[in-house]
């Protein structure tokens, strides 16, 4: 059941509206003034990051050591 963004025609507010069917979508109205001129709008959809988790940046070099620039190798002297 997907939820749309409308834009109402009478008070220009945004609304997000459940639409379990055409026929819930035709019978539509503002919940803000009850006006019937909706304009669906397009959504941008929501995904999770790739990769599954964390969100912890490398230092520059690539190594995660910590030093400035990583270690050479994986060996920190």
């Amino acid at each position: 059941m997907p939820i749309y963004e409308y834009d109402c025609g009478d008070c220009q507010q945004t609304a997000e509206i459940l639409v379990r069917t055409a026929d819930d979508e035709r019978s539509a109205n503002c919940p803000q003034c009850g006006s019937d001129r909706l304009t669906r709008q397009m959504s941008v959809p929501s995904a999770p990051a790739a990769g599954g988790g964390s969100d912890r940046s490398l230092p520059v070099g690539g190594d995660d050591c910590g030093r400035p620039g990583g270690c050479c190798g994986g060996f920190c002297g």
